[in-house]
């Protein structure tokens, strides 16, 4: 609710290029992507929390997005909106439909699992590399026009405040507020990019590029708080055996 509305107030007070208020609107409302649990896991927290919170935001995104996204529409005095259908899709294909293959394959074939865990999560690693190489190249002319505005400082405040909030309502366990604080500092580019393109075709292409230039901001801006945290882990013997091995 936080980042959504703080985002919301950034689009309102400032002069920022259109594309970006939508990016940051859109991606402020969109649950937690699919790759964040894997480095939360090395951060301390538990799977069970970690994958328990991918799990319900995803749910709840199902409603909660397009009800957000109607109430911010005429905030702004735009006709927008997206289904819970189109929500569904997204979440389902890229979030609940490999946990749920994930917790079958577990529950038939554990030895299997656990075998095969680490050696897939390096493949889909270097996949997203394959992958995010060509889509930077293609993407950099328009990320560098939507530089020298304030645009990347709107995005540093948001991710900062993001972060910050989410680690405050973390609870006193360290992997807890860590887990809170990326879950609230960092979205699901592909939903954003679907609400984005169904209500603002026109400006696709720039949208997508504020989200690219967002993620590359969100992740430097994070570097700090992320060695922060391993260096409290590292301070905390007790975390590090079952936490270690949940990584």
């Amino acid at each position: 609710v936080v980042a959504p509305v703080f985002a919301a107030l950034l689009a309102g007070a400032f002069h920022l290029h259109p594309a970006v208020k939508i990016a940051l609107v859109f991606l402020a409302v969109s649950p937690v992507p699919p790759i964040l649990p894997q480095k939360q896991l090395k951060l301390g927290a538990r799977s069970a929390y970690v994958n328990g919170m991918l799990t319900a935001i995803s749910l709840l995104s199902i409603v909660f997005v397009p009800i957000s996204i109607a109430i911010l529409g005429k905030i702004f005095g735009h006709d927008v909106h997206i289904g819970p259908v189109a929500v569904a899709k997204v979440v389902g294909r890229t979030i609940l439909l490999p946990l749920g293959l994930g917790i079958l394959v577990h529950a038939r074939a554990p030895a299997f699992a656990e075998k095969t865990n680490q050696p897939l999560g390096r493949i889909g690693n270097a996949l997203l590399v394959v992958v995010a190489v060509p889509l930077l190249l293609f993407a950099i002319r328009p990320v560098m026009s939507l530089i020298g505005h304030g645009e990347v400082l709107a995005m540093i405040v948001l991710t900062v405040v993001a972060a910050a909030v989410g680690h405050w309502l973390g609870g006193p366990d360290l992997g807890e507020r860590s887990t809170l604080a990326m879950d609230t500092a960092t979205r699901h580019p592909g939903l954003a990019l679907a609400i984005a393109a169904a209500n603002f075709p026109d400006q696709r292409r720039l949208v997508a590029a504020a989200i690219v230039l967002y993620l590359i901001v969100s992740a430097v801006v994070l570097l700090p708080y992320d060695a922060w945290c391993r260096r409290r882990l590292a301070r905390s013997p007790e975390r590090t055996g079952p936490q270690q091995k949940a990584a």
